[in-house]
């Protein structure tokens, strides 16, 4: 196939967005897949997809994309591949609205649809994403014309509105329905929302950040099942559990529940808080980042139990005494013994790094608060001021105050507009 690196490309970015898209080659009988998830044939269950396809490509110019919109509110790309008169590529259904279930109910009104099929309706829409934006999309599709036709110029895009449905017969006036067909799609799109969450959870547990954002990303573009009146809540149910989702995998990838449970209860807090379903979008986000943060910064795979006990004892209170002499008594070990296991499997002495945890705390609190540094060394376990400005110096180049100020300066910069 021409073109075939690009279209590959094409592809992937579109995977990674959770929007639909296929090759299709309509001399192949193969290529033309179920791409609408079985929506046209719940409403006509003799349905040729190939059939359907060519009908409906026949008339598809060169050069031109076009841009449409079928009676089941989905839109789609068609564009035909330079020079393959047979070849084309489908971007592929999404909905530029929420879909609800007054709209369902309209479409089976329309189309006379019996009451079962309503809720196959609604269950397939739940995975038919959602772009409320879809200039990023069209960015994408003019990107690909220039790729394919050398220029923005070379080519056109034309919006056009399905009309193959209109006059069909309503489908409970059909004698045959393909009940285990529709059965099927309904498990294929189950299966696939299973599979989009289980990658999820191993990413956290891995603590992959930028794979669980991406993996994540479909939420906002997903329809959530309605089990509630209140849109909002039903967002919010899957926050909670996601929520859940979320603090388990951390949990299989080793980070103790102390640290597990405050971040959690955070989010329920905030999920609970939330006024829009944007809000509860941009909570999804911070949560895939966050946890999988948690696992990366407190995950205690590899260690012994008697270094992760340490470890989390360290991570739970920067006050506490944490003296090679007090934590050797705590965990009925002798300071020497725990000395050397505690070195060979974290590369520091005990003392380093706890002094070097407390720095990082001091950093976070000289960013985020304008406590005064007295109180700050305090809360980073270290209460005698001029310790703490030498400890924090060893680390990182220049004292609490100092550090203090480059933030000050920068601020200032970015205030007045300074690149």
């Amino acid at each position: 196939m021409q073109h075939e690196a690009e279209l590959l490309f094409f592809r992937e970015i579109l995977k990674n967005s959770h929007i639909p898209c296929q090759i299709i080659d309509i001399s192949d009988d193969s290529s033309v897949d179920v791409y609408d998830f079985g929506l046209r044939r719940l409403v006509i269950p003799e349905l040729n997809y190939r059939e359907e396809f060519v009908r409906y490509t026949s008339q598809c110019k060169p050069g031109v994309f076009y841009r449409t919109r079928d009676p089941f509110l989905c839109c789609y790309y068609l564009i035909r591949i330079p020079d393959d008169e047979n070849s084309f590529v489908l971007v592929g259904p999404y909905t530029e609205a929420e879909i609800t279930t007054q709209d369902i109910l309209n479409i089976a009104e329309r189309y006379g649809l019996p009451h079962f099929l309503v809720s196959k309706f609604e269950k397939i829409f739940r995975v038919i994403p959602i772009l409320q934006d879809s200039t990023g999309l069209l960015v994408l599709i003019n990107s690909l014309g220039q790729l394919l036709w050398g220029g923005i110029r070379e080519f056109s895009l034309q919006d056009v509105y399905d009309t193959s449905f209109l006059g069909k017969e309503p489908v409970a006036m059909r004698p045959e329905d393909k009940e285990e067909e529709d059965a099927f799609l309904s498990m294929k799109a189950l299966e696939k929302q299973y599979a989009s969450e289980n990658a999820l959870l191993q990413a956290v547990a891995r603590g992959e950040t930028h794979t669980a954002e991406m993996l994540l990303g479909a939420f906002p573009h997903a329809h959530v099942e309605r089990r509630s009146v209140s849109t909002l809540r039903d967002c919010k149910n899957y926050a909670i559990i996601a929520n859940t989702l979320l603090r388990k995998a951390a949990e299989y990838g080793h980070v103790h529940p102390l640290h597990i449970d405050s971040l959690s209860s955070r989010f329920a807090r905030s999920i609970e808080n939330a006024a829009s379903r944007e809000d509860i979008y941009r909570l999804m986000r911070e949560m895939a980042r966050k946890y999988c943060l948690l696992v990366k910064n407190y995950s205690l795979q590899g260690y012994s139990p008697l270094v992760r006990d340490v470890l989390v004892r360290i991570g739970s209170d920067l006050t506490a005494d944490l003296s090679l002499k007090t934590q050797a008594a705590y965990l009925h070990v002798s300071a020497s013994y725990l000395s050397t296991v505690f070195k060979k499997e974290t590369g520091s002495s005990l003392t380093e790094f706890v002094n070097r945890k407390r720095v990082e705390y001091g950093i976070f609190l000289l960013n985020s608060t304008n406590l005064q540094i007295q109180t700050i060394a305090r809360h980073c376990g270290i209460p005698d001021l001029n310790y703490f400005s030498k400890t924090f110096k060893k680390y990182m180049g220049f004292t609490p105050s100092e550090y203090r100020i480059q933030i000050t300066s920068r601020g200032t910069e970015n205030a007045a507009g300074t690149p």
